[in-house]
């Protein structure tokens, strides 16, 4: 933590960043002891960007174009967030795979919401393929990352009943609104001290976690194994 005793945030983003909008709101009206140290982009163009300024949050951009290799990119991209005094990482869309040697000098600080009941579906396109599938559960999760795609420990998951007469825009915007649920309910757990990480694995309250952590939008208490 930093002296000013809140979780300090970098939320890496590639488009309108709205997930990284709930988290500062959440922030701004003190339901999680965090705060955004900064907001950085691939993309000068993302929409969230604007968002950011609005709100008086630092940003940067680093456009991959302007780096000849992969390696020069992520160097400059931690840079950055380290010297933002970040603590931990949230993707929000951001549209980069990273390397194993960036995400290792993360280990255990770096999240991401993938909008998908992991670990189904990972990758992209996830409404579209639970549409194809027939499923009639959907959702998405909050997971740590590892270097393999979307297989780090799910902390927590939200789900939605997939409607008969559900397109890829509507199952979309269902599953997004549980996302600025779940991501600031995670990270509000991480701030407080109540959710761990423990020879990688995350723990709740001193306790394992036996499942993914329910979503609680109502404000219940959030237990293990919920």
């Amino acid at each position: 933590m930093s002296e000013r005793g809140k979780l300090q945030l970098a939320v890496l983003i590639s488009g309108r960043g709205s997930n990284m909008l709930a988290i500062a709101q959440a922030c701004r009206a003190g339901q999680i002891e965090a705060q955004i140290a900064l907001v950085l982009s691939d993309r000068a163009g993302a929409a969230g960007l604007a968002s950011a300024q609005r709100l008086g949050l630092a940003t940067a951009v680093l456009a991959r174009s302007a780096f000849a290799q992969r390696e020069d990119f992520e160097r400059a991209l931690i840079a950055a967030i380290d010297a933002s005094g970040a603590e931990w990482v949230a993707l929000a869309g951001f549209m980069r795979v990273l390397s194993a040697a960036c995400v290792q000098h993360y280990d255990g600080r770096m999240l991401n919401i993938h909008p998908a009941l992991l670990p189904r579906h990972k990758g992209l396109h996830t409404h579209r393929r639970v549409l194809e599938a027939g499923e009639r559960e959907h959702g998405c999760s909050v997971h740590l990352v590892t270097p393999v795609l979307d297989a780090g420990p799910v902390i927590a998951q939200a789900s939605v009943v997939v409607h008969p007469d559900d397109s890829e825009d509507s199952l979309a915007a269902r599953v997004l609104s549980l996302e600025h649920h779940l991501y600031p309910m995670v990270i509000g757990l991480i701030a407080s001290g109540r959710l761990r990480l423990e020879g990688g694995r995350p723990r709740l309250d001193g306790q394992a976690l036996k499942a993914p952590l329910a979503d609680a939008p109502s404000g219940g208490r959030i237990v293990a194994g919920a």
